[in-house]
């Protein structure tokens, strides 16, 4: 997958042991938000993608 334009934010999703922890930085601000996720919310993750995917494709974007 390639990406264009400016980026404004970036994640990353680590696994520390048995814990999830998201990290999120905000490029622009040049800030970072950390927090733990559920074991369910990773699991979930490729659907949830999946569907805002979906939704891009079909022209369902919401303003």
């Amino acid at each position: 997958m390639s990406a264009t334009g400016t980026p404004l934010y970036s994640a990353e999703l680590i696994q520390e042991g048995g814990a999830y922890k998201l990290v999120v930085t905000d490029r622009l601000r040049h800030t970072v938000q950390t927090t733990y996720v559920s074991g369910r919310a990773v699991e979930q993750l490729p659907a949830f993608l999946s569907r805002l995917d979906s939704l891009h494709l079909r022209g369902l974007r919401r303003r």
